[in-house]
């Protein structure tokens, strides 16, 4: 039975910690806010929840929550060589409410699925991880072969997928699964309704793409049309909305493509028919053979990797080393070049790439950067823009490369003069500037200052902030404390962890704002918190002993700098 708890959101809190709050976007402070701060951000969460599913106005579980001010902005992402696709940051909070109700929906929705569905397979013990990593993409395909292979050389096979499926979710179908589950169903149907109108900016239809939440609600929606179509007797695979339909001649195969047709029509859904295609079962099974690269053993072996390293585990040492020289063992740069060479290069090839230069030596990493950054290659390799970032920023903050950091400032600082078209999607200029923040250079401070002026996202002035703050550039400060009234509360947040840097004038500002982030940071949701009589009181508590989000955060800041010193010195 459906029941969130305590627990539900401080595991939505530690889970955005370790894996990010959207897996497009690049790591903000506010990821290592919600992990050193779980438990009071779940208390505040729990306790807003037992506030709206024990009140006597059942409508109150929708309305208070549609009353209320919260941040979402919806970005631009690239989505393969020419494709874009909309995501959504939320505030942090907010963030973790619905991941919280979303991972007690998936507690009860997990058993009742079918194993023909691969994708986010919910793991109950699973921490501060949320889904089986077994049940990859790459391990879909592999089960997809093995049952192909069972009908021989008569199967036919459909591959298809759904048209646009993450924007034309109707809300309305997801309140109806939701309160289906049982339990206090019901509650938290409405909860989940009212907050994702708000991420849709206020239409009744659309996921928030990139978080962990949409995506169990998504597999919610499609367990619906999954147990559809075992019923009607069609033999499938899925996943997310990539389906793999088996017969064992061609009619039965179109019939098949019909029911599940038919089976999202009756969701206002669609299939995608310029990705339909009917193939015999030697047809697909040399595709996708050729998709997994089996043929080439140093290929296979670069996109099998786990890259999934964690310094918490009981041995990263040993870990590390065995990626490391499995990596090393490559010929990464002939494999790199030899993609070059196309005209359409492999994007999950490159990707990978990107994911691995921190594991080579600095001469060869420096190497593979250059490469990947050079003028003439950039473009064609512009559907792995976000991980390359990704890879180059691992080796800026990284002190092992120390030798090659100013050669990578280097590289970086041209990107903007030969491909800046390639800055135009919101999360691609944020995982830049995410690169940039290490040290300051006459072309990037310009660049900065500029993109503050003209962009008008929230994250992208968050990622220029982090940037001053990363090069504790005073005359930027001095600007941001002269239109504080002027910053949104996001930017204010992140402006106030800035200040520790700047010594008694960032004292001295902390000070003269320090009443007025009670009411600019509030949720709207928060009750008193008495300090003196309440200290220590946060799980199980009645709800007159929570903390409060601008207080919690305002506490936060202050240790997260003295304990950032500290690492530094170090």
């Amino acid at each position: 039975m459906l029941k969130p708890e305590f627990r539900h959101f401080n595991r939505a809190s530690c889970e955005i910690a370790k894996h990010g709050d959207n897996d497009t976007l690049p790591f903000d402070l506010d990821v290592r806010f919600c992990g050193d701060q779980a438990e009071a951000l779940a208390s505040i969460a729990y306790g807003f929840y037992n506030e709206l599913s024990n009140s006597k106005a059942q409508k109150d579980n929708h309305e208070r929550i549609a009353e209320q001010r919260i941040y979402c902005e919806r970005l631009v992402a690239p989505s393969g060589p020419t494709g874009f696709r909309v995501v959504t940051k939320i505030h942090p909070f907010w963030n973790i409410y619905l991941n919280g109700l979303s991972i007690a929906i998936a507690e009860v929705l997990e058993p009742r699925r079918s194993e023909s569905a691969h994708s986010y397979r919910f793991l109950s013990d699973g921490g501060t991880e949320l889904f089986d990593s077994q049940q990859s993409w790459r391990a879909f395909k592999e089960s997809t072969v093995s049952d192909v292979v069972s009908f021989g050389d008569a199967g036919v096979v459909v591959q298809t997928d759904i048209s646009s499926f993450y924007e034309h979710i109707s809300h309305h179908y997801i309140e109806n699964f939701i309160s289906a589950l049982g339990g206090e169903g019901v509650q938290v149907s409405l909860q989940v309704n009212a907050l994702l109108s708000k991420f849709s900016a206020g239409r009744s239809f659309g996921l928030p793409v990139g978080g962990q939440g949409a995506r169990v609600l998504a597999e919610l929606f499609l367990n619906q049309i999954d147990e559809a179509l075992t019923m009607r007797g069609v033999r499938w695979h899925r996943y997310v909305d990539d389906y793999v339909l088996i017969a064992s001649d061609t009619a039965g195969a179109y019939q098949a493509l019909a029911e599940l047709a038919q089976c999202l029509m009756d969701y206002g859904l669609t299939l995608n028919k310029t990705k339909t295609a009917l193939l015999s079962s030697k047809h697909y099974c040399d595709y996708v053979h050729a998709q997994l690269g089996d043929n080439d053993g140093e290929v296979t072996k670069l996109r099998s990797i786990d890259l999934k390293f964690d310094p918490y585990s009981d041995n990263p040492g040993e870990n590390y080393e065995l990626l490391r020289e499995t990596v090393e063992s490559l010929e990464v740069r002939r494999l790199l070049n030899r993609e070059l060479e196309k005209a359409l290069p492999d994007s999950f090839l490159v990707t990978q790439i990107g994911r691995t230069l921190r594991l080579h030596s600095p001469v060869v990493a420096l190497d593979l950067a250059r490469t990947l950054l050079n003028e003439q290659n950039l473009h064609a390799f512009r559907a792995s823009f976000p991980t390359i970032m990704r890879g180059v920023a691992n080796l800026r903050s990284d002190i092992r490369f120390k030798t090659i950091h100013d050669a990578l400032d280097g590289l970086l600082d041209d990107i903007p003069q030969h491909s800046g078209h390639l800055l135009q999607p919101d999360t691609s200029l944020l995982h830049y500037l995410r690169c940039l923040r290490f040290s300051s250079t006459p072309k990037r401070g310009r660049f900065v200052r500029q993109l503050f002026d003209s962009n008008r996202h929230n994250a992208v002035h968050r990622g220029c902030i982090d940037c001053w703050r990363g090069w504790k550039d005073r005359a930027a400060f001095n600007f941001l404390r002269n239109h504080w009234a002027e910053l949104t509360p996001e930017c204010q947040r992140l402006y106030w962890v800035a200040s520790f840097d700047f010594g008694d004038e960032g004292e001295k500002a902390r000070l003269q704002v320090r009443r007025a982030i009670g009411q600019s940071w509030a949720l709207g949701i928060e009750l008193p918190f008495d300090e003196k009589k309440d200290k220590g009181k946060l799980a199980g508590h009645p709800r007159g002993a929570e903390p409060r989000f601008a207080r919690v955060y305002a506490d936060w800041a202050e240790k997260f700098v003295n304990v950032e010193r500290v690492g530094n010195a170090n």
